[in-house]
């Protein structure tokens, strides 16, 4: 029997520590309030503690899920994990969040790194692995912890990222599609510009267990071992790249008027302005929910649908646009049936 991919329900979860405004204006005092949030759009962001991982948070992500919609664990039987910040270089984190949950053996279970793009190419994997009969009840869970990577002198982007989990069920039904039209893309030759230098095997924490502290020319300061982001180039990319995008998701069956909200990566402010600008898509259809969380990388888009859904903006049959951007560089757009 055929069967289509459906996301059936999200959920998210935030730290509880706090980093709101007024935290950052004490530390970078030439930073005040309003400029923060006027060219970020950012209000607060939540950084977990020292020993909360980003496992920690997709645990609390899933428990939520599954008890909003009284799940049956047993019937669980993938979980896919977006994040750039696993617990551990191996076992995949995917695997411990399984036992974690007490899901079934037959569960399968595997981690992806892909950051801002990261939740539509999950979607694009649930996708094929429903649609093949591969299973019927999949856990995407998005879970990432930048403040980790984040060196507390580095204001460009201390300002920017919150740490977040989110948790979206995907079901087989019978009638579909209701995710589809995925477009993709990668160019790693931008990946120099959204990085953390040491960590990975090729510059391994061992042999530079004490980096150099240095500043930039803006005065942020960090070390190899820290988040490392060419703010220009990043904006430059999306700019070229993500016009792209758009333009090849749609054809004479389908266009922009068929679309009733459009959902991106929800970078910052001034990015999302500027794209949809560019784009001339209308502010009302245009999803904005970052204020109270900040940039939090694969988890921004499914906080921002959740939001929608619990705001009344997304309701049932409304078509959605998500199209997620960022490190690697990577890009990827669907259209989602709600």
């Amino acid at each position: 029997m055929n069967q289509s991919a459906k996301i059936t329900a999200i959920e998210y979860v935030l730290p509880a520590q706090t980093l709101s405004n007024e935290d950052l204006e004490r530390d970078f005092p030439e930073w005040n309030v309003d400029k923060i949030f006027g060219k970020t759009g950012i209000n607060k962001r939540q950084v977990v503690g020292v020993n909360e991982c980003a496992s920690d948070l997709a645990f609390k992500a899933c428990e939520k899920l599954i008890d909003a919609v009284d799940l049956d664990r047993s019937d669980i039987d993938f979980i896919i994990l977006c994040t750039q910040s696993p617990d551990y270089f191996l076992p995949a984190t995917a695997c411990i969040l399984q036992d974690r949950l007490g899901l079934s053996t037959r569960c399968g279970a595997f981690d992806f790194n892909q950051g801002c793009s990261g939740f539509v190419y999950g979607l694009g994997l649930a996708k094929g692995l429903i649609e093949t009969g591969q299973a019927k009840n999949i856990l995407l869970v998005t879970a990432d912890t930048y403040s980790k990577y984040i060196h507390p002198a580095d204001k460009s982007v201390r300002t920017l990222f919150g740490d977040a989990a989110a948790a979206t069920l995907i079901q087989a039904v019978a009638s579909g599609p209701f995710i589809d039209r995925f477009r993709y893309g990668t160019d790693g030759a931008g990946a120099k510009n959204l990085i953390v230098p040491i960590g990975g095997a090729r510059s391994p924490s061992a042999l530079n267990p004490s980096p150099e502290l240095y500043a930039d020319d803006s005065g942020n300061a960090r070390t190899d071992a820290n988040l490392y982001m060419n703010g220009a180039a990043i904006f430059e990319f999306s700019m070229t790249r993500i016009p792209q995008l758009m333009a090849s998701m749609f054809d004479d069956s389908f266009s922009i008027d068929d679309v009733d909200l459009f959902a991106f990566h929800q970078a910052n402010k001034f990015m999302l302005d500027s794209l949809r600008r560019r784009l001339k898509l209308p502010a009302e259809k245009f999803i904005s929910e970052f204020e109270h969380c900040g940039n939090t990388v694969s988890s921004s888009i499914p906080i921002a649908l959740k939001e929608s859904l619990d705001k009344g903006v997304l309701s049932v049959g409304n078509t959605v646009v998500c199209v997620g951007f960022g490190v690697g560089y990577s890009w990827a757009g669907c259209v989602i049936k709600w």
